[in-house]
């Protein structure tokens, strides 16, 4: 299951969601018409509980969105805090240069010297750009998802080639 953002709120009193993305093209998950939910992110996929999305519309950073399990204000409050995800199938696909946060998830960071910076472990969202956090043995380094730094990304051989030195 690929987690795609969170609730943050309830909205108004008819049982909309205020939706925080885990990415940069939330408007394009309007395109699916079933969502999944569930209260842990890590759940495995037959614990995600699916769902038809009635309405769906860009507010602000975020979105917000009509659930077909949430008609009213109190079962929208009840899933305050729970995550938004799909199966990979379901999802539209991503355009050239653009990566699901997922498939970044575990690959090799290596600089421009060819040295190992470690994997990726996870991603942050900054509001200004995307951050990667990658953990070694050693240390743990935040490099800015941007063209500056991020020279390469080979998913087919699961490696990001970055423009940072081992010291920094």
């Amino acid at each position: 299951m690929m987690v795609l953002g969170r609730v943050s709120a309830p909205f108004g009193i008819k049982g909309w969601l205020k939706i925080q993305p885990f990415g940069d093209d939330p408007l394009s998950w309007a395109e699916m018409p079933e969502w999944w939910i569930s209260p842990d992110a890590d759940a495995p996929p037959e614990q995600w509980r699916a769902t038809r999305q009635l309405a769906c519309q860009q507010h602000g950073p975020g979105l917000i969105v009509q659930l077909e399990v949430s008609p009213d204000r109190n079962s929208a409050e009840a899933l305050k805090g729970w995550f938004v995800g799909a199966p990979r199938e379901a999802m539209p696909a991503p355009a050239d240069d653009e990566y699901f946060w997922g498939d970044l998830i575990g690959m090799q960071v290596v600089n421009l010297a060819g040295e190992s910076l470690g994997k990726v472990d996870s991603l942050l969202s900054t509001g200004a750009h995307d951050v990667l956090r990658i953990i070694d043995d050693e240390s743990e380094r935040l490099i800015p998802f941007v063209a500056n730094y991020v020279i390469e990304v080979d998913a087919k051989d699961g490696y990001i080639r970055v423009d940072w030195q081992k010291d920094w």
